[in-house]
């Protein structure tokens, strides 16, 4: 079962079929869709609800643990950190994305320290990595605030909206992050 998780200024909780509107509504603005791989534009009705139900059943599985940003002092949910397990390999992908009006607050790189910290020490993971388009700097600025490597490029890897794009992966090991 997913935890909830706390930061100075965030709480990292399960999503809720009530948090679909504020969903489709953030991770629906272009600038959003545009630079992740799985977010459609425009955002379709019913398209959070499929998403949350379907989160909530990876998480009961232990393969995917997608925690909804929640601001600690008023409750406003501001986007979404997820880690999605690759058991065999004690592996994890951390992804993430906030609304737009709250980028540069330094709410990811805060969500992503905390997300580090449950996937090494309360998942029992060795890796952790990221990947993000060449073409999103503040994504891989966030990987490197967090103590990740640039671990390699790949070019025209994905296809988005009709256009390949490069992408670039960074991670971090478990031996990297205790020596942070």
């Amino acid at each position: 079962m997913l935890p909830t998780l706390e930061t100075d200024r965030l709480i990292l909780r399960p999503f809720e079929i009530s948090d679909a509107s504020e969903v489709q509504r953030l991770a629906g603005h272009i600038e959003i869709a545009q630079m992740t791989l799985n977010i459609p534009h425009p955002y379709p009705d019913g398209g959070a609800e499929i998403w949350i139900r379907s989160s909530k059943n990876n998480s009961r599985e232990g393969s995917g643990f997608p925690f909804a940003v929640v601001t600690k002092d008023d409750g406003q949910l501001i986007g979404c950190i997820s880690l999605n397990l690759s058991k065999p390999h004690r592996k994890a992908e951390l992804g993430y994305w906030l609304g737009k009006p709250y980028w540069g607050h330094g709410y990811s790189t805060e969500a992503a320290r905390r997300v580090l910290s449950f996937g090494f020490e309360e998942l029992g993971l060795n890796k952790i990595y990221a990947i993000a388009m060449v073409k999103n700097p503040a994504s891989t600025n966030v990987m490197k605030k967090i103590g990740m490597q640039w671990e390699g490029e790949l070019k025209e890897h994905i296809l988005k909206w009709d256009v390949f794009e490069d992408i670039v992966y960074y991670g971090i090991r478990k031996s990297d992050y205790e020596s942070l």
